[in-house]
């Protein structure tokens, strides 16, 4: 196996000498090399803006961007001696990848054919950052926190170089999958991350929400743009109390990972709680999107993709994702740096603002009663990780109402309160009947199709009463 070292040196030879592809093709190799013909196609077909940006996922190193153009190239998409007229886009998704992203963008514009490339392109280079697995990696208050980071190492590293940076957000309907009050995270970016281009995804499920109606689209468009232009109109912000800032955040994210990944990847048997306390089993045969649930068949939680992983943890009304660990970071940070300064962040800050606001939407839509319910289907296991569950949530709940300097949850969302206070009581049987109806179906040894034609039904009306799968 190559290193990614190794890699770029083969590429960058391959790139200077114009090599072409050496004895015949597996049927993998063809498969991806059609996939660049087909692009030359829709181009010669219906013109140069047919075909958007390619976007490469989990990109690790410059290697995974240089491999594209020499794909391209042997693709048909580039003939020998000509510039390849696609733009290529990393999309840095893991906490770690995310924290190296401006080193890697930094040795790839380095790199003379890449370069050469970005200037036929008009010097321009989009990056795209991913919400979900940063997420499902470390948890909501660290994900975010690198993210923020890494847009501002990003804005910095590209910025000194030259090339204009547009920032690609692969935002889900979730908050743990980035989503929430979009609006509020544009205005609440670090300095320099839209500069007058913002571009992000727009999940299925909310394409009806927030664009179904002419008025509501309207409403949608205008918050964003608004955003956009309010962002690029301020002045920069005074550094004043940043390295403060930048203290407290530190500490609450690096507690809360913590948190959160004793419980998910370091606590024996979670995986196995994970899949009795869930419905994760009804949902790996619904065949969402165009992916398989799971990246490989080990039942690991580390290889389950981050939609069935949100998705599964929202039908039991406790979407863990979305609050665990945050309760852990803001007590750290209460006792190092004292409440009256996390009062302060809350205010100050626009970012740490908007976080506490996201975490207050999702535990406001959590019954804890309804998780337990699930959770008692895990049989012995429920003692053993319940308990702490439940301590957390308790936890998270107070240290954002401390922080926000409330009584109760979503005080200052009388809207959003009364959707849920609304929604609650449809949503409440279909969570109860869901129960009696997993437990019926695995009983069964997952055979009775009658008990799992109703599961089926139940997961989409929960998902409808939620207003999010993953």
């Amino acid at each position: 196996t190559w290193t990614s070292q190794e890699r770029t040196a083969r590429l960058q030879e391959a790139l200077e000498r114009r090599e072409s592809p050496l004895g015949s093709l597996s049927s993998e190799a063809r498969r991806t090399l059609a996939v660049f013909q087909a692009i030359a196609h829709c181009r010669r077909k219906y013109g140069p803006h047919a075909i958007g940006p390619y976007i490469v996922s989990m990109a690790h190193g410059p290697d995974d961007v240089l491999s594209v153009l020499l794909l391209a190239k042997w693709g048909d998409l580039a003939p020998k001696g000509t510039p390849v007229p696609l733009d290529v886009v990393p999309l840095f998704e893991t906490v770690e990848d995310l924290q190296n992203a401006a080193g890697i963008m930094r040795k790839l514009l380095s790199d003379e054919h890449y370069r050469a490339h970005l200037e036929h392109r008009g010097s321009q280079q989009m990056v795209m950052v991913g919400y979900s697995d940063s997420n499902k990696d470390g948890g909501l208050a660290a994900a975010s926190w690198t993210l923020r980071k890494a847009q501002e190492a990003l804005v910095e590293t590209i910025g000194s170089l030259g090339v204009k940076l547009t920032l690609f957000h692969g935002r889900g309907g979730t908050v743990s999958r980035g989503g929430g009050r979009v609006h509020e995270s544009i205005r609440s970016a670090p300095t320099g991350a839209v500069a007058g281009r913002f571009r992000m995804t727009e999940q299925g499920e909310v394409i009806n929400a927030r664009y179904g109606l002419r008025g509501i689209a309207m409403r949608s468009l205008e918050q964003m743009l608004s955003s956009v232009l309010w962002v690029n109109a301020k002045e920069a912000p005074a550094n004043l109390g940043r390295r403060q800032h930048h203290a407290i955040m530190d500490l609450i994210a690096e507690s809360s990972r913590e948190a959160y990944q004793q419980l998910v990847y370091e606590s024996p048997q979670f995986a196995e709680y994970f899949r009795k306390a869930t419905p994760i089993d009804v949902i790996e045969g619904l065949g969402l999107g165009s992916r398989p649930v799971s990246r490989k068949d080990s039942g690991d939680i580390q290889d389950l993709r981050a939609i069935p992983w949100v998705f599964a943890w929202t039908q039991t009304r406790l979407l863990l994702p979305g609050w665990f660990g945050i309760g852990a970071g803001l007590l750290a940070a209460t006792d190092a740096f004292g409440e009256d300064a996390i009062k302060d962040l809350a205010r100050d800050w626009p970012f740490f603002g908007s976080l506490l606001a996201d975490v207050e939407a999702v535990l406001g839509k959590v019954d804890i009663n309804i998780a337990q319910r699930y959770s008692e289907l895990a049989g012995s296991l429920h003692a053993k990780f319940f308990p702490r569950i439940r301590a957390e949530f308790d936890s998270a709940v107070q240290g954002v109402l401390d922080a926000k300097g409330q009584t109760r949850l979503l005080e200052n969302s009388r809207t959003l309160r009364r959707a849920i206070r609304l929604r609650n009581p449809y949503v409440d049987p279909m969570s109860l009947l869901q129960v009696d109806l997993l437990r019926r179906w695995r009983e069964s040894d997952c055979t009775d199709d009658a008990v799992y034609q109703a599961l089926l039904v139940s997961v989409n009306g929960i998902a409808h009463g939620m207003q999010n799968t993953g």
